[in-house]
Parts: structure tokens; C-alpha cells; sequence
């Protein structure tokens, strides 16, 4: 790669960290937005001097797909942490729960009981079933595999698991 793309390509590079930086600022821009943005900043006008003209409407090409796919891509992430996509997932668990053979489940968890004395701590993985917090007696139920959250009433770590119900 000659000198001359070297530098070309990190002036571009720094521009799609504007992008990064701005749509961090606010996620409610646009593609068309944040390319007007980027194309009157500073670095843009350098690039702009060191660029022949091909090169610059390439670069402007590159720079209005890549902002399109960020912005696609940061979307895709967040629609993962949203309510109604955990509200599925969750529904989706216990559905699964509900149609599993519950003899094998509650003998693997009796085995899991076996190896943990009946005892169970936070932060510890647990399948199904109703955990008891031995300091307050408040319930938690889990549907699906899940980590063991701290008691929500007394900040309890220890639980006793409930036996399942067939």
C-alpha cells in the first residue's frame, strides 16, 4: 500500500469515528445526516485537499455504506435488550418448560440438589424451579437456565430450591 493510501485511509478512519462519536451523542440521526455532518468537518476538508476527485466520490461512497450498515447494525444490537424481545424470549423459555418431560428435569435436579446439599448461593446457575431465600422466605421462580439473582427483599444469598411439581 503506498504512503498516499496509507494516509487516505486513516483520514477515513477518522471519520468514521465522528460517525461513531456522534450517533453515540444522539441515535436518533440519520444516514443522510450524519454523512452532511462528517463531510463539512474539518477532517473531511483535509481529506478533501489530499484527495483526487475519483478518489474522494469513492471515498464518499464508502463513507455512505458504512454509515448505513453502523446505523443497521446499531439498531440490530438494541433490538436484542428490548422489552418485548425479552418478553418473547422469556415466554419462549417457558413454553419449552412446559413441554419438556418434567421426570427428567426434576431428576437432574434432584442430582444438582444431591451436589449442593440443598443449599444454593447468588450468582450460581440453576435450571427450573422455585428458590426460597433462607434469611427472609421470599420466593424467586425461574423458568429457564438462569444465574441465581441476589433475594430482592433482603439481599439474601442463600436459597433452598422448592421440589418440582409434576
Amino acid at each position: 500500500m503506498s504512503e498516499r493510501s496509507i494516509k487516505l485511509l486513516a483520514l477515513y478512519e477518522v471519520l468514521m469515528e465522528q460517525v461513531k462519536l456522534q450517533y453515540k451523542k444522539d441515535n436518533s440521526l440519520t444516514a443522510k445526516s450524519l454523512f452532511e455532518s462528517v463531510t463539512t468537518s474539518k477532517d473531511y476538508l483535509l481529506l478533501k485537499e489530499d484527495a483526487k476527485l475519483e478518489e474522494l466520490e469513492l471515498v464518499e461512497q464508502f463513507l455512505k455504506r458504512d454509515i448505513a450498515a453502523f446505523i443497521t447494525e446499531q439498531k440490530d444490537a438494541s433490538l436484542v435488550n428490548s422489552p418485548t424481545f425479552i418478553a418473547v424470549e422469556n415466554t419462549f423459555w417457558h413454553w419449552l418448560g412446559e413441554i419438556t418431560d418434567k421426570s427428567q428435569v426434576e431428576w437432574h435436579e434432584l442430582q444438582q440438589d444431591f451436589k449442593h446439599h440443598g443449599f444454593y448461593r447468588s450468582g450460581e446457575i440453576v435450571n427450573q424451579g422455585t428458590m426460597v431465600c433462607t434469611q427472609c422466605g421470599h420466593e424467586v421462580s425461574i423458568e429457564f437456565p438462569s444465574v441465581i439473582p441476589e433475594c430482592s427483599e433482603c439481599d439474601g444469598k442463600d436459597f433452598t430450591r422448592e421440589s418440582l411439581e409434576p
